[in-house]
C-alpha cells in the first residue's frame, strides 16, 4: 500500500526474463485465467493510499482500462511504456511521492471478470498488478460497459490520506471507448463488490460522488472500436465536461496521464510539459498538446478544505 521505490532496473530485469522465457508480462489472463486474480478481487475490498517514512506527501493516481473488444489492448500499450510514465512522475517532479493503482472494466451484464481492482504502489508492485489484469475481450456489443460500476468502487471503496489529511483530491483515468450504463445496479454491487444497497445509485448521483474526492478523466484514444464516435464523445462531455479527452494516438497515454497529473499539481504548464516530453525523445507531443489544450495551458488554481465527516459536500476545487 504505498511503500517502496520505483525501479527501471527492476522493470527492464523483470523485462529480460520474461523474454528470455517467452512469457508475456500478462502471463496469468494469456495462461487461459477466466476468473479476477485474488489480488484484484473488488469483492469486499478497499484499497488504500497511504502516507508512509518513505512517502510522507502521498499522491494517488488511479489507472482503469476498459478491456472488452478492441480496448483490450490498451493495458499491454500502457505496460510497455510503464517506465515513462513513472519518469514523468518522478524524475521531472510532476508529482510529490506519486502512488499508483492499475484496475480494468468489463461489462457486469455478461462479462466472468467485469471489475478488477489493484492496490496502490509506489514500487514495481504495480507491474506485478497490471500482468494479473485478465484481458477478457468480451463486452456486450451494445456500446455500454460498466463503468459506472469502477466509479462506484473508486467512490465508496478507497480511503487517501491525501483527502483525508490534506483535502486533496487524487486523480482518476478512465480508459475507454463507450458508454456507462444509466445507473449502479444494486445486484452487480451485491454480486461483484458485496455491498448492500437499498436501490440502485443513478449515474449522475455516482458521477457527483467520485469527483467530490477524485480528479476524473475519461480518455478515448485513437485504435479504438468507438474512437471518434460523438455520441460516445458527448456522452462524457456531458457529465465530465473538458475532462473527457479524445487522443489520437494511442501510444499518448502514458504521457497524457503523466502531463495532466503535472498540470493538476501545478507543477508545470502545458508548455513546459511539452518541452520534457520533446527532451525525453517522446514523439507523441503533437497529440498531447492536442488531447490537453482544452484544459488550458496554463497551471492550475486548487482551493482546499479538509473533510469533516465523510459525506459531507465541499472539498478541493481545481480550476
Amino acid at each position: 500500500m504505498g511503500s517502496g521505490i520505483w525501479s527501471t532496473d527492476v522493470y527492464d530485469a523483470a523485462d529480460r526474463y520474461r523474454r528470455k522465457k517467452g512469457t508475456s508480462a500478462f502471463s496469468y489472463s494469456d495462461s487461459g485465467a477466466r476468473t479476477v486474480h485474488p489480488a484484484l478481487d473488488p469483492r469486499g475490498a478497499v484499497r488504500e493510499s497511504r502516507d508512509n517514512a518513505e512517502h510522507p506527501q502521498s499522491t494517488p493516481i488511479a489507472v482503469l482500462f476498459d478491456v472488452t473488444g478492441s480496448m483490450g489492448h490498451v493495458p499491454r500499450t500502457l505496460q510497455a511504456k510503464l517506465p515513462q510514465l513513472l519518469g514523468l512522475l518522478l524524475r521531472q517532479g510532476y508529482a510529490r511521492d506519486p502512488q499508483v493503482m492499475f484496475g480494468a472494466i468489463g461489462d457486469a451484464t455478461c462479462d466472468r471478470v467485469p471489475l478488477q481492482m489493484g492496490q496502490f504502489e509506489s514500487d514495481n508492485r504495480m507491474d506485478d498488478d497490471l500482468g494479473r489484469i485478465v484481458l477478457e475481450g468480451g463486452g456486450g456489443g451494445q456500446m455500454t460497459e460498466s463503468y459506472e460500476l469502477a466509479m462506484y468502487f473508486m467512490a465508496r471503496h478507497t480511503v487517501t490520506d491525501s483527502w483525508e489529511k490534506r483535502g486533496r483530491r487524487g486523480y482518476l483515468f478512465i480508459i475507454g471507448d463507450e458508454l456507462a450504463y444509466p445507473q449502479v445496479s444494486r445486484r452487480e454491487v451485491s454480486r461483484l463488490i458485496g455491498d448492500d444497497l437499498g436501490e440502485d445509485v443513478p449515474l449522475r448521483q455516482m458521477v457527483d460522488e467520485v469527483t467530490r474526492r477524485w480528479d476524473t478523466y475519461y480518455l478515448l484514444p485513437a485504435g479504438s472500436h468507438y474512437a471518434g464516435n460523438a455520441k460516445v464523445l458527448d456522452f462524457w462531455r456531458g457529465r465530465l465536461g473538458q475532462h473527457a479527452v479524445v487522443l489520437d494516438d494511442l501510444d499518448a497515454v502514458c504521457e497524457t496521464i503523466a502531463l495532466t497529473v503535472g498540470l493538476g499539481e501545478q507543477a508545470i504548464d502545458l508548455d513546459e510539459g511539452l518541452r520534457d516530453l520533446h527532451r525525453a525523445g517522446s514523439t507523441v507531443g503533437g497529440t498531447v498538446s492536442k488531447a490537453l489544450a482544452r484544459l488550458g495551458g496554463g497551471r492550475q488554481t486548487e482551493v482546499s478544505t479538509l473533510p469533516a465527516a465523510p459525506h459531507r459536500t465541499g472539498g478541493v476545487t481545481r480550476l
